[in-house]
């Protein structure tokens, strides 16, 4: 087969999966399994085919008109270079994990038929997105990903709080896909065409009437897809749905679009100034403000909810200084370590039977529950944390060694003062990771008290993808930041050396500060056992996580979910920290700047509706009736009163004309 053809394969596989699985999941039960691991499992070979077939060499462009539109055509075109290739192997890697980790998390669920299918057409979107070389395909996959984000985060629907976070995330990233959809087509019309490399032959040549206009609307989609500030606020609430679907939107899907949508109409950005500012700014923000909210929060999934909120700021920052392939590369290493974080996450908190940070703290002996999630989620934090050789090692460095290169003006990509904003916040960044990495694994990994519930082994579909995942988080930064500046464009992703001491630094301090943190308010702290740990028969993950979420404490067993005292992130965070456990009530904010607005608004259409537009509309009926309840009255059947009537009109009818003669 030819590449172009078994890139054709890669989006559609999934996709058929998805299909049949819907089809057959009442049916055919016995099916669901493999119609879920198969077709993403062949994707991923076919993936890696044309990746080794197009090794980093001319992009594979192929396209044919989908229908005439008499002015811009759609076309379904294919542009395939070293940044698609990659990335959808990354897609394909993850979600083939997730399908497998499923189908021993979600064993015992009912609606696994539906999640199975909406998790393989979450990944074709994707792939699709990856693959495209038109823009209107690219919307078509990208609004296909929102869709199948709200149905998965809001998989266990009978909770109110996983409905609430399927609504959040739909309105916030819709809010920023209305302006993204203004740019497209403000875009296409400067370029006359959606095609992406004719859109970037027009940058080249300096077609675009309105770049920063165009730039700034794009950068809504971006921040909403991607959970940038101010659009992030859905991303920890997200936590809601089911831990694998955690792991496939953070580490390979939905956020991730907007990066690789940036990365790939970079030189649109390029095109203004005051747009590459703006980026640099919004990742900054998104950096330090995400690492001091994760440094605070309890549940385990929302501090790695922050945590990759984070991450896509080192993305976009690298963006914002003009080097996509450092961000592309911090994508890749994100999303291995990423994923072994979620899923890692979901041993744990079946083991535990709680999401809370503060419970696990007074479980001893977790880590010897879950051995297989302790170490490969050790290996995870220390890729996240950026500690040397582990892959986030080299990755991070790439991105502050870009903006290093940008403040020595060593590139003009960007300006200096995005150079040095990405920089600074990267370095504090680093530190906060580093210190809420540490807090994570105190708290679930060195707790005392009670003696953790036994559950036995984990399904070996839960703990094999853990080791998968941990060979790239281990292996991908030395190995591959030689080999992928070939990939990508030849830009030299090898660590500076300044900012890898001072990063490296500044994250062994993070650490250790921390540690030391938790040390002293052990000391000053006894951990009472509070009750017993009830052991309980193995039972399904899913389950368990859905009443952790609908309660927030432990689903087994009575275990304090009290905030710790021995937290060292109340004493680092001091009098910040319940501003940050909160997200620094963005979220009260718009609720006070749009939806209590657009509720009393609502409230005042209804208002007008019942009281004023149906009080006419009630007279106009009532009118006719009193009228007609008068003229009955009037028709008594006698006839003298009809003739006496006949006669009073006709008086006065006379006097009337003899009047009116008279005046005349």
């Amino acid at each position: 087969m030819t590449t172009t053809t078994l890139a054709v394969l890669v989006p559609l596989l999934p996709f058929l999966g998805a299909a049949a699985g819907l089809l057959l999941g009442r049916t055919a039960p016995g099916f669901v399994r493999p119609l879920a691991v198969l077709p993403i499992l062949t994707a991923l070979v076919v993936a890696a085919v044309v990746a080794v077939r197009q090794g980093g060499d001319a992009a594979v462009d192929a396209a044919t008109e989908l229908t005439p539109t008499g002015s811009v055509p759609i076309e379904l075109a294919l542009h395939i270079d070293g940044f698609a290739a990659l990335v959808a192997v990354l897609v394909c890697m993850v979600a083939t994990c997730v399908q497998i980790y499923s189908t021993g998390y979600l064993r015992d669920d009912p609606r696994y038929p539906s999640y199975a299918a909406l998790v393989s057409l979450f990944t074709s979107a994707m792939l699709l997105v990856v693959y495209t070389g038109d823009l209107i395909v690219l919307l078509v996959g990208w609004e296909v990903m929102g869709i199948c984000s709200y149905f998965l985060v809001g998989h266990y629907w009978e909770t109110p709080e996983a409905r609430a976070a399927s609504i959040k995330a739909f309105l916030v990233t819709k809010l920023g896909d209305v302006p993204f959809l203004l740019g497209l087509f403000a875009l296409a019309t400067d370029a006359g065409s959606f095609r992406i490399t004719k859109v970037l032959d027009t940058v080249a040549h300096g077609g675009l009437d309105h770049p920063t206009l165009i730039a700034l609307l794009l950068l809504a989609g971006v921040a909403g897809k991607s959970a940038q500030f101010p659009l992030h606020t859905w991303l920890p609430d997200a936590m809601a749905g089911p831990t694998p679907v955690s792991a496939l939107i953070h580490a390979a899907t939905m956020v991730a679009a907007g990066v690789y949508f940036v990365a790939r109409l970079l030189p649109v950005f390029e095109a203004s100034q005051a747009a590459m500012v703006v980026l640099a700014v919004m990742a900054a923000v998104t950096m330090v403000g995400s690492g001091v909210a994760a440094l605070a929060q309890d549940d385990i999934k929302r501090v790695l909810a922050y945590s990759t909120i984070g991450q896509l700021g080192y993305m976009t920052g690298a963006l914002a200084v003009g080097d996509r392939g450092a961000a592309v590369f911090h994508l890749l290493s994100h999303g291995a370590f990423k994923g072994l974080l979620f899923l890692a996450a979901g041993v744990i908190i079946h083991a535990a039977g709680t999401n809370s940070l503060a419970a696990m703290s007074r479980m001893s002996h977790l880590r010897d529950r879950v051995p297989d999630a302790f170490w490969t989620m050790t290996v995870a934090l220390l890729a996240l944390a950026a500690i040397p050789p582990f892959s986030g090692f080299f990755s991070k460095e790439s991105v502050l060694g870009a903006a290093e290169h940008v403040t020595t003006g060593h590139t003009e990509h960007a300006p200096g003062a995005a150079g040095w904003l990405i920089l600074v916040a990267g370095l504090i960044t680093a530190l906060l990771t580093a210190a809420y990495a540490t807090r994570l694994w105190l708290l679930a990994f060195r707790g005392r008290g009670a003696e953790a519930p036994d559950h036995g082994r984990q399904p070996r579909s839960m703990t094999v993808v853990l080791w998968v995942l941990a060979v790239p988080s281990l292996a991908l930064g030395g190995l591959a930041y030689r080999t992928l500046p070939d990939w990508f464009d030849g830009n030299d992703l090898t660590p500076a050396l300044t900012t890898s001491v001072i990063g490296t630094g500044v994250a062994l301090a993070g650490g250790l500060v921390t540690y030391a943190a938790w040390r002293h308010l052990t000391a000053l702290t006894a951990v009472t056992p509070i009750g017993a740990v009830a052991a309980h028969p193995e039972g399904d993950a899913a389950q368990v996580e859905a009443e952790a979420i609908a309660t927030h404490a432990p689903a087994y067993g009575d275990v304090a979910s009290a905030p710790d005292p021995a937290d060292p992130g109340r004493l680092l965070l001091g009098p910040l920290h319940r501003h940050a456990a909160v997200g620094f009530h963005l979220d009260a904010v718009y609720q006070a700047l749009f939806v209590r607005p657009v509720q009393a608004g609502a409230s005042l259409v209804r208002f007008l509706d019942r009281e004023v537009v149906d009080t006419y509309v009630r007279g106009a009926g009532a009118l006719p009736r009193w009228l007609g309840i008068a003229v009955r009255r009037a028709q008594t059947g006698n006839v003298q009163t009809y003739v006496s009537a006949l006669l009073a009109g006709t008086v006065v009818l006379a006097v009337a004309a003899l009047l009116v003669a008279s005046g005349a």
